[in-house]
């Protein structure tokens, strides 16, 4: 239960989520004749408007992302670790589990060990019950994996991990097991503050490798490039909205976390 009201209470936080309430307020006040109609209307239109907006997007994305931008070589490591997130369950009619939107994530783990950076890939990541099919993540990006030409016996599965927390907790047992000291952490960009964060309180000597950025330098400086552009940033743009709400996620889930004293 607590897993479920995890992700369901955040969505009225979300702009989409805050915007329809404010909206279902509208329907009633409107019902009751109330002269305070028009102020809920207002809101939802500046909130939807705001997270819509490009520009907006693009800040709030690159104060999360920019943090830990990577470095010209990484150092080696004993073992590369991978956050879950990156995969679709293989449920019909999918013939096998498919990237998402994070998919980098496997893309940049098997690059980081064929350069010869670390011997070992440690896959984390478990599946809520209610999303279906009872694969684990990290079998599901194990498979994907293989089919890269990562060798089987090199990856271990941690599948039991519901959130960042667990991930990094679950692995710590994995890494004092093997006696592993220092691991290349790979997820999102956006994720890796907060994923640094948690594997370094627990005592895990952690190096960010980023991947998955969805604001580049080029995002950055495209939007001064012409008159058009400028305008066009400032319209509603669902792709915005989506980098938006991914944002006000993380920056959720760091608060939260911290007052967890996981952080």
């Amino acid at each position: 239960m607590f897993l479920f009201l995890s992700k369901l209470l955040p969505l009225f936080i979300y702009p989409l989520g805050l915007t329809s309430i404010l909206l279902i307020v509208a329907l009633v006040s409107w019902f009751k004749r109330s002269s305070w109609t028009p102020l809920p209307i207002f809101l939802a239109l500046v909130i939807l408007l705001t997270a819509s907006n490009a520009r907006v997007a693009t800040h709030l994305v690159k104060s999360l992302e920019w943090q830990y931008l990577p470095p010209a070589q990484l150092p080696s490591a004993e073992a590369i670790v991978v956050l879950g997130g990156a995969t679709k369950n293989p449920a019909s009619p999918r013939p096998m589990p498919d990237l998402n939107d994070q998919g980098d994530r496997l893309i940049y783990a098997a690059k980081l060990y064929q350069d010869g950076l670390a011997p070992l890939i440690i896959l984390s990541g478990g599946r809520i019950d209610w999303t279906g099919n009872g694969n684990s993540e990290a079998a599901d990006m194990a498979e994907i994996l293989k089919i890269a030409g990562i060798p089987p016996e090199v990856m271990i599965l941690e599948p039991n991990s519901l959130n960042t927390y667990q991930n990094a907790s679950n692995v710590k047992e994995i890494l004092l097991t093997k006696g592993i000291k220092k691991v290349l952490l790979v997820t999102s960009a956006m994720h890796m503050p907060r994923s640094l964060a948690i594997f370094q309180r627990l005592g895990i000597d952690a190096i960010a490798a980023p991947t998955d950025f969805l604001v580049s330098e080029q995002e950055v400086k495209k939007a001064n490039y012409t008159l058009e552009a400028q305008i066009l940033d400032f319209l509603p743009d669902t792709r915005s909205l989506e980098q938006t709400t991914k944002a006000i996620k993380e920056y959720l889930g760091i608060w939260i976390y911290g007052l967890r004293g996981w952080l």
